[in-house]
């Protein structure tokens, strides 16, 4: 069984940095996968990080986001720069272990506002 808890959501202003964090219990992951839901709208995969810290982004936060895992802290961050508006939205984490099974975090509300 695997656990997921999302943290770092908030307010902050157009251009400023948000740092989301997903910490896992239980079972070893393989993949951890970050995700945004604007209102009103689907998931959409934003980045993703292996066991091993290869990481892949969405072509809407290249080089603005950066995801990264500290394995010994059973956590990965998603770093987010020069945000935008249409960054508001929930942040759900989740986690893939080696068998595949999949695991989701209850989300963190990012408002990206003036």
């Amino acid at each position: 069984q695997v656990h997921l808890e999302e943290s770092g959501g908030g307010l902050v202003q157009p251009g400023g940095s948000l740092r989301l964090s997903c910490k896992w219990s239980g079972s070893s992951i393989y993949i951890v996968e970050w995700y945004h839901q604007p209102p009103g709208e689907q998931r959409k995969l934003v980045a993703d990080i292996t066991s091993r810290g290869l990481a892949n982004y969405a072509d809407f936060v290249k080089g603005r986001f950066t995801i990264s895992r500290e394995s010994a802290m059973r956590t990965v961050f998603l770093e987010m720069r020069s945000l935008k508006p249409e960054d508001t939205g929930v942040y759900y984490c989740k986690a893939i272990q080696p068998e595949g099974m999949a695991h989701w975090g209850e989300g963190t509300l990012v408002t990206v506002s003036s």
